[in-house]
């Protein structure tokens, strides 16, 4: 596991002290990872949610995959 030091504004230094005071998360680094967890996972969501709209409008590839491939 790597370590990262990243300055953090007094708000989200606030954020993570209260998830901890909370018992959302363990420690600091704990409430971090979480956060970094949850932002993932709904970049995720959103990814699917923009594929289905771009799906009902129409915006589909189709064809034969390696073809697809090469023109990209």
């Amino acid at each position: 596991m790597s370590t990262l030091s990243v300055p953090l504004t007094p708000e989200l230094e606030k954020a993570i002290q209260k998830m901890v005071k909370a018992g959302v998360a363990a420690n600091k680094a704990e409430a971090v990872r979480m956060a970094i967890k949850f932002f993932s996972e709904e970049q995720a969501i959103q990814d699917v949610l923009k594929s289905q709209k771009e799906a009902r409008e129409g915006k589909l590839l189709t064809g034969n995959i390696d073809e697809l491939i090469e023109q990209i």
